[in-house]
């Protein structure tokens, strides 16, 4: 019988399901494997048990249920992942006295009843459906704006606002959430006013923050075209990326991202089954988006309107993802358009181009001598002055050559004095965020570990074990073992107490993603267990040691004489371990 809401939620949500939506799964045995999407790994750690309906990663030693990761991937604290995995699984959750409510739960309820404000401001307004006509003309379809939740914000100072004032939530609150401002004079108004607003959303498609863009030709030149939420609780535009809530299957999928740089571009993209696209909402691209991108894909093709000698920001962004192992290739734009243009004038176009996209390099050498003359001094000057610095930082030294000689056929110049000009270009590496793993375990804590996967590989090992052996193993283990032993029938099929399960699923997905020979698991398990002991009795002799330093200190002779007997008893223990 379900007894309460988060049984309901496991039991009716797979954690296979749950967490391939958000990282890259491969089928190992009767298990699952993927890189770990929370620290930097070239081989794979990271495992889910269906079995067990639980996931680790024994590279970070991070693990848990469907909870544990929906709070790790997502950020967020226990409350909001019991909401995001209800609302996936269809299970209703009781309403909560407001007063307990959480200021990021509110934050979430604010940006909902704000979507659905500015919506039915899109349909049931005068200037809402003049700006419904112009998404209309600009070739975005009815399902894509209810898809999208495209809405309108009535040039009001408080229309929305009051709208949510009425609905219970403080004129603060909605300012915490960035859809209001407050001024000098400690007034509050609306933040979007007069625009046509696309809705930011999270990976879980709930509306976390805002754009919103000017859509009438009477507003001074002075107005920003675009505004959107500033940081929040909820939003921070560095990690997010437009789009990649309707996006990560297709990325998945196509093994490939496209980036492009507006909202209309994305959503005219998807309309023409270009699903795979995403907006990196008006930054360049961050060592956060690319760390959420790479578990998608590591491949990306960018549409940016670059200018690779100046756009500084652009290319940094591009030589943070080659640096993260991504492989990038661009599509070239005509000048002066955008995705959404070209999509809107000749979809068979933007196809061609992204057919068409060329390699990093590629793109490089074209732009940069398309814009110098490389028969003037002058014009090589500037032409190396760009590719110098893209060519050091190829890590392969043989594409690195291939790249030299280029750029020396190109320029009509010695290969020599490429090379002597290359070692003059000192290269900052951009930054990249550093991971902090957890402290190491302990060699016990570890050869405890590995013993109790050893008797779950092989039950039989269970009498190798004498009821004196029970004192050298830590409190937990010894609960553990004495559990199993008693459950030694039905191993496989144990369902644990509360407080040994965690410890007990956990182990069971060790011992079936260890790989063991069945004649090598007795001599493992007698290693270990002498292992254990030895340094169980080493610790125990550096106490009495202590204790005796001690005693001495305070006098105490017939103490003193107690613990060198039972030094002796120890040390004779530790003698006949090491003639095993």
């Amino acid at each position: 019988m379900i007894t309460s809401p988060i049984e309901e939620i496991k039991n009716r949500l797979d954690i296979v399901k749950v967490i391939s939506s958000y990282i890259k799964l491969k089928k190992a045995g009767a298990n699952y494997k993927a890189l770990c999407p929370f620290h930097s790994e070239k081989k794979a750690s990271f495992f889910v048990s269906p079995a067990r309906q639980i996931w680790h990663c024994f590279g970070c030693q991070k693990g848990g249920s469907i909870f544990n990761f929906v709070m790790e991937i997502e950020g967020v604290e226990f409350g909001d992942a019991l909401r995001i995995l209800a609302r996936r699984a269809g299970v209703k959750l009781k309403r909560e006295d407001p007063k307990l409510r959480t200021e990021r739960q509110k934050t979430y309820e604010i940006c909902e009843l704000s979507s659905r404000f500015f919506q039915r401001q899109l349909e049931g307004s005068k200037t809402g459906l003049e700006a419904k006509k112009y998404l209309l003309a600009r070739g975005i379809t009815e399902e894509s704006i209810k898809k999208w939740q495209i809405g309108y914000a009535p040039d009001s100072w408080h229309g929305l606002s009051d709208f949510l004032v009425s609905q219970g939530y403080a004129r603060e609150e909605i300012e915490k959430a960035g859809l209001a401002i407050k001024n000098e004079k400690g007034n509050f108004y609306d933040r979007f006013r007069g625009r046509i607003t696309f809705p930011i959303f999270n990976l879980n498609s709930q509306p976390i923050g805002f754009g919103g863009r000017i859509f009438t030709q009477k507003e001074s030149e002075e107005i920003a075209k675009y505004i959107n939420t500033p940081n929040t609780l909820l939003y921070d535009k560095s990690r997010i990326l437009y789009g990649l809530d309707k996006a990560k299957m297709e990325i998945r999928k196509r093994d490939f991202s496209i980036l492009v740089e507006g909202y209309i571009d994305v959503i005219m993209s998807h309309q023409i089954a270009f699903e795979n696209v995403i907006a990196t909402s008006g930054t360049a691209l961050t060592p956060y988006q690319l760390k959420i991108l790479k578990r998608y894909s590591e491949n990306i093709l960018t549409a940016f309107d670059m200018d690779i000698a100046g756009d500084w920001a652009t290319r940094r962004g591009i030589d943070l993802a080659q640096n993260l192992g991504f492989d990038v290739k661009i599509i070239t734009m005509p000048e002066g358009s955008d995705p959404a243009d070209i999509i809107s004038q000749n979809q068979k176009k933007w196809k061609e181009l992204v057919e068409s996209s060329k390699s990093i390099l590629d793109f490089y050498f074209e732009t940069t001598f398309s814009k110098s003359d490389k028969k003037t001094p002058r014009g090589k000057k500037e032409i190396s002055k760009v590719l110098l610095p893209v060519i050091k930082r190829i890590p392969n030294k043989i594409e690195q050559s291939h790249w030299i000689q280029q750029l020396s056929k190109n320029l009509e110049v010695r290969e020599e004095d490429v090379m002597a000009e290359l070692r003059k270009i000192k290269i900052e590496k951009p930054e990249i965020e550093v991971e902090t793993l957890p402290p190491q375990k302990s060699r016990k804590e570890r050869l405890e570990e590995r013993l109790v996967t050893l008797i779950l590989k092989s039950p039989e090992n269970f009498s190798l074990i004498s009821k004196k052996d029970f004192e050298f193993f830590s409190p937990l283990i010894s609960e553990t073992l004495s559990y199993l032993k008693k459950e030694i029938h039905h191993i496989e099929n144990v369902k644990p107490p509360p407080e040994l399960a965690d410890l007990i699923n956990y182990l069971f997905l060790k011992s079936e993603v260890e790989e063991i020979s069945d004649q090598d698991l007795d001599k493992e398990f007698r290693i270990c267990l002498t292992g254990i002991k030895t340094l169980e009795i080493k610790n125990r002799l550096n106490r009495i040691s202590q204790e005796i330093k001690k005693a001495e200190n305070e006098k105490d002779l017939p103490k003193v004489q107690k613990l060198i007997k039972e030094f002796d008893l120890f040390s004779k223990s530790l003698h006949n371990l090491r003639e095993l």
